[in-house]
């Protein structure tokens, strides 16, 4: 796999995942993606992509909840 920006090689390893949003900060500490070995940038795949996507809605329901809660 070639980085699209760089056009370096793209490694299998783990990355981090943040986002805030909706007042809260989701941080994933090591997420499986492919990592260019030259600019460090990252891609995930799909599957990691729709499983912190779920993750997020859960949250924003939570948080959702929460805030009707107070």
């Amino acid at each position: 796999m070639t980085c699209i920006y760089c056009k370096g090689t793209m490694k299998r390893g783990y990355a981090p995942f943040h986002i805030d949003r909706n007042g809260y900060h989701l941080t994933l500490e090591a997420v499986p993606a492919w990592i260019c070995s030259q600019c460090g940038e990252v891609y995930f795949e799909e599957a990691e992509v729709e499983r912190i996507q779920a993750a997020i809605a859960r949250l924003d329901e939570n948080v959702s909840q929460l805030a009707k809660a107070a």
